[in-house]
């Protein structure tokens, strides 16, 4: 019986912890990830990020306009700026990665 018993009480805890308010930001992570909108979430926060992942230099020159799929498109003034991040391509895609905590992008397109 004592066994029923701690069983009992474990469960009566366990939903009175269910029931006990939350901080919001933990609410609000629960409600995204049940919605599994996480994910475009964090990409569409990558546009709005932009400039304070990549800094004031690339930012003045470029653009980043949408996400597709993990792919990162971005728009470029120029065409020497353009060659420039398509060479740092792989740099930038672990800074945007590494600010997030996850694989959020995977490709970066220039244009």
């Amino acid at each position: 019986m004592s066994n029923r018993v701690c069983a009992g009480q474990r469960n009566l805890l366990e939903d009175m912890a269910k029931r006990l308010p939350k901080p919001v930001g933990v609410a609000i992570n629960e409600l995204v990830d049940g919605l599994g909108i996480g994910q475009t979430l964090r990409q569409y926060s990558v546009i709005t990020s932009w400039a304070s992942i990549v800094g004031e230099q690339i930012a003045r020159v470029s653009t980043a306009q949408r996400v597709e799929r993990g792919i990162l498109f971005v728009h470029v003034a120029t065409a020497p700026w353009r060659a420039e991040l398509t060479l740092r391509r792989l740099e930038i895609v672990e800074k945007i990665n590494a600010a997030f905590g996850k694989k959020v992008i995977h490709e970066i397109r220039f244009r």
